[in-house]
C-alpha cells in the first residue's frame, strides 16, 4: 500500500513537470495562471468555504480526492509504465487537487490569523 502510494505521488509530480514544460513554455506563473485565474475562476470561492462544522473538513476533502483518483484510473491497464491515456486523464484532476488544496490552505491560515474569527470546534 505505501509502495503504491508513493510511486503515484512520484507520478503525479511528473505529471505536473510534463505538462508545465509541454504546454506551458516551462512557467509555472503560466499554468497557475491559465487554471485558477482562468479555468478555475468561478469555483474558487467554493473550494474555500467548508459548510459543515469542522475545523478543516478534511473528510470532505479526502473522500473528494478518494472519488477522483478512482475516476482518474478508470480503465488503466496493470503495466509498470503508465501510458498517455493516464497522464491525459490525470492531469487535470492533479492540476485541480492542488489548486484547491492551495485555497483551501490560505483559507484556513486566513481563519487562524484572522483577529474577527475562529476555526470552529467540531
Amino acid at each position: 500500500m505505501f509502495l503504491a502510494h508513493f510511486v503515484g505521488d512520484v507520478w503525479d509530480v511528473n505529471v505536473i513537470e510534463t505538462a508545465m514544460k509541454n504546454f506551458f513554455n516551462n512557467d509555472l506563473s503560466t499554468m497557475i495562471q491559465a487554471n485558477i485565474t482562468d479555468v478555475w475562476s468561478n469555483e474558487e470561492k467554493q473550494w474555500e468555504t467548508c459548510r459543515i462544522r469542522t475545523k478543516t473538513c478534511a473528510d470532505k476533502y479526502a473522500e473528494e480526492s478518494s472519488k477522483l483518483a478512482c475516476k482518474a484510473y478508470e480503465g488503466v491497464q496493470q503495466d509498470p509504465i503508465l501510458q498517455e491515456y493516464y497522464f491525459f486523464a490525470a492531469l487535470p484532476v492533479v492540476q485541480k487537487r492542488i489548486a484547491q488544496g492551495g485555497v483551501r490552505l490560505a483559507a484556513i491560515l486566513n481563519k487562524i490569523f484572522s483577529s474577527n474569527s475562529r476555526l470552529q470546534s467540531s
